[in-house]
């Protein structure tokens, strides 16, 4: 059986938040507190228990991080992902526009008749 069988990717919610926490070097309560500030957003058991991704201990290093290197409070940090997020999502449109702009113009030399 190789790796792939189990096909589980950064985003795949797999640690209980005992692991989370281990991984994080945060405390358990840390976890559950930005949870519910909305700073991270795990995954949930059928019994409603949190499961954090590989992406999410990568988030909650990078929050203590922010907050304990370059003293943001957790309101700022919260902006912060938000502004990192809605950035992301951007260049990946400008991205997708660039690609549309380029085969237009392709499209348009291949259909006009010459000058």
């Amino acid at each position: 059986m190789d790796a792939r069988f189990f096909d589980i990717s950064d985003d795949t919610p797999v640690y209980v938040i005992s692991v989370a926490a281990q991984l994080s070097g945060l405390h358990p309560q840390t976890l559950r507190q930005y949870d519910r500030l909305g700073l991270v957003s795990p995954g949930r058991t059928a019994g409603r228990g949190r499961l954090y991704s590989t992406r999410d201990i990568v988030l909650l290093r990078e929050v203590q991080r922010l907050s304990q290197e370059h003293g943001i409070n957790l309101a700022g940090i919260k902006r912060i992902l938000e502004l990192e997020t809605e950035n992301m999502r951007l260049h990946e449109e400008v991205t997708r526009l660039r690609g549309e702009l380029t085969m237009l113009r392709a499209l348009v030399r291949y259909e006009l008749p010459p000058a």
